[in-house]
C-alpha cells in the first residue's frame, strides 16, 4: 500500500506539471492587455525615429545645396547649364548633386512615405503653403528652399513640413 501511495504521488505530481486550459487562457489574456499597452509606446517611437531621420535627410540636402550653390557661382541645382534663366528641373538636381559632383551617393528618401521624388518649384511659383504627401520633398533653386513633402505633425506639435 505505501508503494501504492508513492506511485500516486508521483502521478499526481506528473499531472501537475502541465498547465490547465483555463490558465493558458489567463497568461494569454495577461499577454495580449500587455500587447495592448505596449503597442502605442513602441509606435511613437518608430515615428519619433521617422522625424530624427527626416530631419538629418533634410539637413543633407540643404548642405548639398549649399555646397553646390557655393561651388557655381551662387547658382543652385537644379537648372540645365547652370543656368538660373532656365525652368529647374528634377532630372538637372539629381544630375548634379549625384551624377557629376557626387555630392550625394543617392537621393534620400522621406521616411514617412518612402518616396525620392523631388518636387521642383519654379522661380515664378509660390512656395506650396503645405505638403501634400505626393512627393518625397519639396525644393525651390531660387530660395534654396528644401522642405520635407509630409502633412501633420511631429510629438511637439510641429508640422513635418516646417523641419
Amino acid at each position: 500500500m505505501e508503494r501504492r501511495w508513492v506511485r500516486s504521488l508521483e502521478e499526481n505530481s506528473a499531472l501537475r506539471r502541465a498547465f490547465s486550459i483555463a490558465e493558458l487562457v489567463i497568461i494569454t489574456a495577461v499577454i495580449g492587455i500587455l500587447a495592448a499597452l505596449v503597442m502605442p509606446y513602441m509606435q511613437n517611437q518608430a515615428t519619433t525615429a521617422k522625424a530624427a531621420a527626416a530631419k538629418e535627410d533634410l539637413r543633407l540636402l540643404r548642405n548639398t545645396i549649399e555646397l553646390y550653390a557655393t561651388r557655381h557661382g551662387n547658382v543652385a541645382p537644379g537648372y540645365k547649364g547652370n543656368d538660373p534663366d532656365r525652368k529647374p528641373k528634377e532630372k538637372y538636381f539629381r544630375a548634379q548633386t549625384i551624377q557629376q559632383e557626387g555630392y550625394l551617393r543617392k537621393m534620400p528618401v522621406n521616411p514617412f512615405n518612402h518616396r525620392d521624388s523631388i518636387l521642383i518649384v519654379d522661380n515664378s511659383q509660390a512656395f506650396p503653403s503645405e505638403a501634400t504627401g505626393e512627393h518625397g520633398w519639396i525644393y525651390q533653386p531660387a530660395t534654396l528652399t528644401v522642405r520635407i513633402d509630409w502633412p501633420g505633425t511631429d510629438g511637439n506639435g510641429v508640422p513635418y513640413f516646417e523641419y
